[in-house]
């Protein structure tokens, strides 16, 4: 580099984050308020188990009816966290986490859907309940459904004769990980309804407690207890600890006991997350963590992020999206929007900003880039597409979704086998049925590319755990822009 090149440094940096959040575009406003009813709404495509006579989303139907029969427990309902047929305790969690911290922090902007996203809310808790109701045994059911049975499959839920095998930890195959995401979920659900529901509220804080005590007391992954089960589809990478500070700081945050706060500071080591400092996700909680307590450490990762300065790991596609290597890539870009959306208010609240050397990053400047990655999945994109499916004029058609693309059981009524739905999976013909609001992995590179194709899942699969943050996000803009 040339001497004097330093100099222009930050002059660069500056002009990159401005390039990105400003860019022109075709569209020129976006109803943030629709998106948010239909980011919603998805979820109800999403359920499992007995329908409520109020569902929306009329050609799903009841499925896995019996669940956790086998065990002798009542397993039905929750989510099914993707394009398939499981119901994983890890990402369902997570979803419920965030579903909740939505609407702590954003449910005042919500509207008339903020009755959608209580029940959105409502129905993964009940889920968690019954997966907790054998605590005082020291058990924690975290998953139903044999993933390897049920992926070797094109089947309808409402259809499934796949293996509904139920996995649980306990203490000789302990689960710190996903017991503590469990236990962070709880106790964020039961300050949204400590108010609307003070009942409910306390059944869910006292269960958040017990599992919480369960899943540190009995330390290990549970991918190392159930590695066949749970592995490659939602193993713990990342280790158990993070998620154990992670359910502190909700513990924290909804029982007010300052014993939550003294097992944050004494287990704080942890925090000192190294490369991992701008990942968050259902795998790790590190960046959440430091915004949610807001830490100093959160600093770091707004640096780490910001376009111009971003770490190695956090890149930007030529037309201004969060990339991370993987799949799945909205995942990023909706959970680590909404971190840069809570912690703006944070900085607002507290009259700060941040400094990332040369660049000061502003209240207004942290909302700018979460609005821009927002825009963005809705089609303000090189491809003019959004990736909300039914949202706007050109959305993705062929996402990879059992449900959604074999035909209803209304239009159907006959069994749909096995290996019968796999021409439904082959066929290039858009799905049948419109999982409206569906967010889909997106561009899985970094040159904004799509296949719009189901055998590109980590492009076109679409899961709970991508909508949640963005529910959040939706109904901060619908209500400020």
């Amino acid at each position: 580099m040339a001497p004097n090149a330093l100099s222009y440094a930050p002059a660069f940096r500056i002009l990159a984050i401005l390039l990105l959040l400003f860019r022109p575009s075709a569209a020129t406003a976006h109803d943030y308020h629709d998106a948010l009813r239909k980011s919603i709404l998805f979820f109800e495509g999403q359920r499992s188990g007995r329908l409520p006579t109020d569902q929306r989303l009329r050609w799903r139907h009841d499925s896995a009816i019996h669940d956790g029969a086998t065990a002798g427990v009542d397993l039905t309902g929750g989510y099914y966290d993707a394009g398939d047929n499981i119901k994983f305790g890890f990402p369902m969690a997570f979803t419920t986490t965030m579903l909740s911290w939505s609407v702590i922090d954003f449910g005042r902007s919500m509207g008339p859907e903020l009755g959608n996203a209580l029940k959105a809310v409502r129905w993964g808790t009940d889920y968690l309940l019954k997966a907790t109701s054998k605590i005082g045994s020291g058990v924690v059911f975290v998953q139903v459904g044999d993933p390897l049975s049920d992926h070797n499959c094109w089947e309808r839920p409402e259809d499934m004769d796949t293996l509904r095998t139920v996995y649980k930890v306990d203490g000789s195959h302990p689960g710190s990980d996903v017991a503590g995401e469990t236990a962070a979920a709880l106790a964020a659900a039961s300050i949204v309804f400590r108010s609307r529901d003070p009942a409910y509220s306390r059944l869910l804080l006292n269960r958040a407690v017990t599992v919480f005590r369960f899943a540190d007391r009995y330390r290990g992954a549970y991918s190392n207890s159930l590695p066949k089960a749970v592995c490659p589809f939602y193993c713990d990478v990342n280790g158990y600890q993070d998620e154990l500070l992670w359910a502190a700081a909700w513990l924290h945050k909804a029982s007010r006991r300052r014993q939550y706060r003294e097992y944050i500071v004494r287990n704080e080591v942890v925090l000192r997350a190294g490369d991992t400092i701008n990942e968050f996700g259902w795998d790790n909680k590190h960046a959440g963590i430091n915004v949610l307590i807001s830490k100093q450490n959160a600093d770091g990762f707004i640096c780490s992020i910001l376009p111009g300065i971003s770490h190695p790991q956090v890149q930007y596609s030529p037309g201004g999206l969060i990339f991370k290597a993987g799949g799945s890539n909205m995942q990023h870009v909706t959970s680590l929007s909404f971190l840069l959306l809570a912690y703006s208010n944070y900085l607002s609240h507290a009259n700060k900003v941040v400094p990332c050397g040369e660049t000061t990053a502003t209240p207004a400047l942290l909302k700018h880039l979460a609005k821009r990655q927002v825009d963005y999945i809705l089609g303000d994109n090189p491809l003019g597409m959004s990736y909300m499916v039914g949202y706007g004029a050109h959305y993705p058609q062929r996402i990879h979704h059992r449900a959604s693309s074999l035909p209803s059981v209304a239009v159907h009524p006959a069994h749909i086998g096995c290996k019968a739905g796999s021409r439904y999976f082959l066929s290039p013909n858009p799905n049948p049925n419109v999982l409206v609001g569906a967010v889909v992995g997106g561009p899985n590179n970094n040159t904004d590319s799509f296949p719009d194709s189901r055998p590109f899942f980590q492009e076109t699969e679409p899961t709970t755990y991508i909508n949640a943050p963005l529910v959040g996000l939706l109904a901060f803009f619908s209500a400020h822009y």
